[in-house]
């Protein structure tokens, strides 16, 4: 009986740059100075680069491949985020803020919000915003790093994310991959040959005729799918039906002040418009339903509400809602847009690229390629997949505006069975609870973003056992601490120019 394992990986093949690519490469030469890894990509076929912002686990992906912080920020015109600004999302003339990190702290097991709902019906408690600091210090415009020598105070557990360029970042990350002995392969991919047993990628074809070989193949090829899709001929699941918004006009401006420590998303008449404060300039798009609005509308739309003068003209990107049914076949992973696309409304897209590179290390191969790891790896992201799509379409199904046709089909539509269960616990009781430990967001998300928009929810039958003057004296301390806390926090602007200002861009 032959027991013997099979040979372990020694050469891995990306295919396509942009942040997927050069994220993959990253940390991949950080992990594995013993493989061969190259990158192949194109100047012609360039990337979508616009303004990027991240959630606080890009913080771990810097840490697994050695990246600095301040170097990183400083290298992409980075900017610290708390969370994100919600305009117009409940009724046409609202506002909310989805804050990173905690709520003030639990009464027992009961969270927060649970005591501020029954507080709030009589009148004895402030908009919901107050009770969070990264909400509080957002609207401030202030940002610190959190405080970890004090754990009791909120400022121990701030959490934050960044954003930047994401054209420049993938640039960073090109050096650090290079420096770590990553060969980049320039050039356009014209063929993909199979091997006639396996059905395995063996080589691709470049247009000059060199041939590309590798064991293992991390298909970045963007929505092109070129390994995925094209040659292995893994389908699509569409989800159009819940997520309307099929494509994105994205345009810089210059930057203006205050330069605000978080992102705004901002409701439109047929989908929603991102800003992105950056050092150098601010990034805007406007990403909409093209069978509700045509291209030179949506381009009005966005031009009409920049805060100050274009630099440049707005580039059109086209997407398909949804993801790949298999984001492993074979010998080839897809990362990033060829594993699927989901509108960046809570800026998860390279959320989803990190983690789809750290679930090909937890379940990385050797070349038998065992069809229990494959397996595995596309259970997890067939429910990464879904546990995202359903935050994303309860901000569209959870709401009162019904101005447009737009608008109201997403608030009458039919919902995933998945959210549809969440939403009834909450109408029940307001409570959550995880199903999976991968679920990405937790019950503070959820909760900020459902009463952010109006949603009706019960409360957990055990606040009533709280008296009435203890409630209102929890919630004030809590109100109380964090405008203390964010008012001893410095100005954003003012902390970036102290310890990460980037350097003046060359002409």
């Amino acid at each position: 009986m032959n027991t013997a394992e099979p040979a372990p990986i020694k050469s891995v093949t990306i295919v396509g740059g942009g942040t997927a690519g050069w994220m993959t490469a990253a940390l991949l030469s950080q992990v594995f100075s013993s493989y061969r890894i190259r990158l192949i990509e194109s100047e012609e076929i360039g990337i979508i680069g616009v303004g990027e912002a991240t959630i606080p686990s890009i913080r771990n992906y810097n840490d697994m491949a050695g990246i600095d912080q301040v170097e990183m920020i400083r290298a992409t015109q980075g900017t610290f985020k708390l969370g994100i600004d919600f305009v117009n999302w409940r009724n046409g003339n609202d506002r909310y803020f989805h804050g990173f990190g905690r709520i003030g702290h639990d009464f027992m097991w009961l969270h927060p919000h649970q005591l501020w709902m029954m507080a709030r019906q009589a009148g004895r408690a402030q908009h919901f915003d107050n009770y969070a600091l990264n909400c509080v210090a957002g609207m401030q415009n202030k940002f610190s790093y959190p405080d970890p020598a004090n754990p009791a105070s909120p400022l121990g557990g701030l959490d934050y994310a960044y954003n930047f360029d994401a054209s420049v970042f993938a640039k960073y990350l090109r050096v650090r991959s290079e420096a770590n002995g990553v060969a980049r392969i320039e050039g356009k991919i014209v063929d993909v040959k199979l091997d006639s047993e396996s059905g395995n990628v063996d080589h691709v074809v470049m247009e000059d005729g060199r041939t590309v070989d590798g064991d293992l193949f991390v298909d970045c090829s963007g929505m092109r799918a070129l390994l995925i899709g094209q040659a292995l001929g893994i389908g699509y699941e569409d989800w159009n039906h819940w997520l309307l918004n099929d494509r994105a006009l994205a345009v810089p401006c210059e930057r203006t002040e205050p330069l605000t420590p978080y992102t705004r998303v901002s409701a439109r008449k047929h989908g929603w418009q991102w800003r992105i404060p950056l050092q150098h300039r601010t990034g805007n798009g406007h990403v909409y339903s093209s069978s509700h609005l045509s291209d030179d509308e949506a381009a009005s739309v966005l031009l009409a509400n920049l805060d100050a003068k274009p630099l440049g003209e707005p580039r059109s990107v086209r997407f398909r809602p949804g993801k790949r049914r298999k984001a492993w076949e074979k010998n080839v992973v897809a990362i990033g847009l060829s594993s699927g696309f989901l509108e960046p409304l809570e800026s998860t897209s390279i959320h989803l690229i990190q983690t789809g590179i750290t679930k090909l290390l937890g379940l990385f191969p050797r070349l038998g390629f065992a069809a229990a790891d494959v397996a595995e790896y596309n259970r997890q992201h067939d429910f990464e997949f879904a546990d995202v799509r359903d935050f994303i379409v309860a901000h569209y199904k959870v709401t009162d505006r019904e101005d447009t046709p737009y608008w109201a089909y997403l608030k009458n539509m039919a919902i995933p069975d998945s959210l549809a269960e969440r939403l009834d616990l909450f109408a029940s009781s307001g409570r959550f609870y995880k199903r999976a430990a991968a679920e990405l967001f937790r019950v503070e998300s959820w909760v900020q973003v459902l009463l952010g928009q109006g949603f009706a929810m019960g409360h957990d039958p055990n606040a009533a056992i709280v008296p009435r003057d203890v409630r209102t004296s929890y919630l004030a301390d809590i109100e109380e601490v964090n405008a203390d806390a964010a008012a001893r926090m410095p100005d954003h602007a003012a902390f970036i120019d102290r310890y990460c200002k980037a350097p003046a861009l060359t002409a």
